[in-house]
């Protein structure tokens, strides 16, 4: 597949991705008595993930997210010369999607954007956490997101389920992290809405890069050292100890 199908499909996933989940956030989640709250917005990320992994996962491996891109590339998964042009059209996709959310939800009489789903510690989170809790709940959660997505995908796992096994994964991600951050796990969909929020957005959102980069990081180390299969020389050496 040539790298432009691939860079424009990550385009859309991610596009998809924040179009669909932060906007279950901003035009769903408080709705007048229908209101889906943070169950309905945790299941839209993690179907958004899901329904692209089928649809595009073939064409780019569906990473939709700066912090998976660097992860796979650490855990060899990935070459580093694509990098770059993926977190570009990542970041370009999650951007666009929130314009375009923005010019929808701005339709509405008496719209103010608010928090616009944007990702935030201190007075900026739902729940009021501090920016040491946002701090190792992004890097932990972006840890477990990277290990699901690795196991999912390693080819000894069970052949066609990890889009199943991913998409949940980042359900249960998010019912674990939007009181504390709104969730990021994500740089680029935090971009996208803090480009429109800007003023405290922007000046917090380098938790939101930092953080999904470390724990995925870490992650590409330690996955591929927690499923290397033993060598007999090493299963040997075992035994006689």
């Amino acid at each position: 597949m040539s790298i432009m199908k691939r860079l424009s499909a990550e385009f859309l996933g991610t596009f998809w991705l924040v179009f669909g989940g932060c906007g279950a956030a901003v035009l769903a989640a408080a709705f007048p008595q229908l209101g889906i709250g943070f169950v309905g917005v945790a299941l839209a990320f993690g179907l958004t993930v899901m329904t692209m992994a089928f649809a595009i996962g073939h064409i780019s491996g569906c990473h939709l997210n700066p912090a998976v891109t660097i992860g796979l590339a650490v855990a060899k998964r990935f070459p580093w010369s694509n990098v770059v042009g993926y977190i570009a059209v990542q970041v370009l996709g999650g951007i666009v999607a929130s314009g375009v959310l923005y010019a929808i939800a701005s339709g509405k009489p008496g719209f103010s954007p608010g928090g616009f789903a944007a990702n935030g510690y201190g007075d900026h989170s739902p729940g009021l956490y501090s920016m040491e809790s946002a701090i190792l709940a992004e890097c932990v959660l972006t840890f477990m997101f990277l290990m699901i997505i690795l196991g999912a995908t390693d080819k000894r796992a069970p052949a066609g389920f990890a889009p199943i096994a991913i998409g949940l994964g980042l359900t249960l991600i998010h019912l674990i992290g939007i009181p504390v951050t709104n969730l990021s796990v994500n740089p680029a969909r935090s971009t996208g809405p803090a480009v429109i929020v800007g003023g405290w957005a922007l000046q917090q959102l380098w938790l939101f890069w930092v953080m999904p980069i470390v724990g995925g990081a870490i992650a590409g180390l330690a996955y591929p050292w927690l499923a290397a299969e033993e060598t007999p020389q090493t299963q040997a050496a075992r035994a006689r100890a």
